[in-house]
């Protein structure tokens, strides 16, 4: 959060006012930081491009941020992306990124959309399932050309990370078994429309220590060895995604610290290396600004009623995830009261924040941290709330990168009957 920070009084966005945003787009309103979001992508370029014997490929996934303001700042910079959807390779073509250096990963792909993946040229499917891997070939054969895949194994690690955002154990609906996987590669050796090009692995999300991602790597790299023993060679191993973030007292290993050990395991072959990272590029880069509508307070409880609900930003509803709130302006309002910082919502679960010590007031600015990853993405409109709008700060410039609907979209597309 260092392009996040206190100037007089004021929290800064770069060198823009947050308060001076807030009064030009209302609130709630996400803000992203242009110098972090680059920082953080360099991060891992920057890191990989030491090791000059291993080629890589940092694909940005998009599910963690898919505003086309934000992939655009990657696009620039050459980043490549993960996508899950159609929706997603439309919005990484509308923002320039390079349909070569696109993933398609997601567990069940449709028909329409593997044909536009290979319309367009993607640089390879993570293939999740036998049914998937006979839709891609069926696709490709009738389209007359060959398909690049690459196979995402589960190999049963667990992230220890919360159960929602894991998905590397066998319980878990992602990938194939390792113990099925080198199966299912022969199988689909023997598919003349498919192209074998890699393997794909990624056990969760939020891992705060490198040992999960070095125990499925050497599981990986042990089933590579493999392959290449019946005549099977990959061109790339791709290891996911997954490093977390600060959000209150962890210590995730930085970009740096993760690259050295994977280049380390990957001594000696030949294979590129591509890696799918998101929250830690985009989470910290990005705010949510809301103002205090109402102080209630009960003979249990103190309230402050923010303007921004669990449809803006779910992740403490779903994930009980802890995100730190900060006053916008450090002015004296007396002292530090307790308070559940809740949305206006009719959920008992909607909140921002609980027990936390502020000193504020009705019509102050709050300001959500740590909301750049997997908080407009995952927003909706629940109690018909119009959704909020988008950001991009630069320098002591910021622009509209989505604007905040209206109640006419919260309606497009419905109509009454007789």
């Amino acid at each position: 959060m260092s392009d996040f920070h206190y100037q007089n009084g004021q929290l800064m966005a770069e060198q823009s006012s947050l308060t001076e945003i807030a009064k030009a787009a209302g609130t709630p309103t996400y803000v992203y930081s242009k110098k972090s979001l680059e920082q953080n992508y360099l991060a891992y370029r920057d890191a990989l491009d030491i090791d000059s014997n291993t080629n890589h490929l940092v694909c940005f996934s998009v599910k963690a941020n898919s505003n086309i303001g934000v992939l655009s700042v990657l696009a620039k910079l050459g980043s490549g992306f993960d996508i899950v959807s159609a929706g997603e390779l439309e919005r990484v073509l509308l923002a320039g990124g390079d349909p070569a250096k696109i993933v398609f990963s997601g567990i069940a792909k449709s028909t329409s959309e593997i044909q536009r993946a290979l319309e367009v040229g993607v640089h390879c499917f993570n293939v999740e399932s036998v049914t998937e891997l006979d839709r891609i070939a069926e696709v490709s054969s009738n389209m007359g050309c060959t398909a690049p895949i690459s196979i995402r194994v589960n190999p049963d690690v667990d992230a220890k990370t919360h159960p929602y955002i894991s998905t590397g154990l066998k319980e878990n609906k992602f990938g194939i078994d390792i113990e099925q996987a080198l199966q299912v590669y022969q199988y689909a050796s023997t598919l003349n429309s498919l192209r074998i090009v890699g393997i794909d692995c990624h056990i969760g999300s939020q891992l705060t220590t490198l040992t999960p991602f070095n125990d499925s790597l050497t599981r990986l790299l042990r089933l590579v060895d493999q392959l290449e023993k019946i005549g099977i060679s990959l061109q790339h191993i791709d290891v996911g995604g997954g490093l977390g973030v600060c959000y209150q007292n962890e210590q995730p290993p930085s970009p740096q610290e993760y690259v050295a050990s994977l280049i380390e395991a990957m001594k000696g072959r030949t294979q590129s290396l591509i890696m799918e990272p998101g929250r830690s590029i985009a989470a910290n880069a990005g705010v949510l600004i809301t103002r205090v509508d109402t102080i209630k307070e009960n003979p249990h409880k103190r309230f402050a009623i923010i303007d921004a609900a669990m449809n803006d930003m779910i992740r403490p509803a779903l994930y009980d995830a802890w995100l730190n709130i900060l006053p916008v302006v450090q002015a004296p309002q007396g002292p530090l009261k307790n308070y559940d910082v809740v949305g206006p919502v009719c959920e008992t679960g909607d909140f921002m924040g609980k027990d936390r010590e502020l000193a504020i007031a009705e019509g102050d600015l709050l300001c959500v941290c740590s909301a750049g990853a997997y908080g407009f993405v995952m927003s909706s409109n629940y109690n018909s709330r119009v959704r909020a709008s988008e950001i991009i700060v630069d320098g002591d410039k910021f622009h509209f990168v989505r604007d905040r609907e209206t109640m006419e979209d919260l309606v497009r597309g419905e109509r009454t009957i007789d």
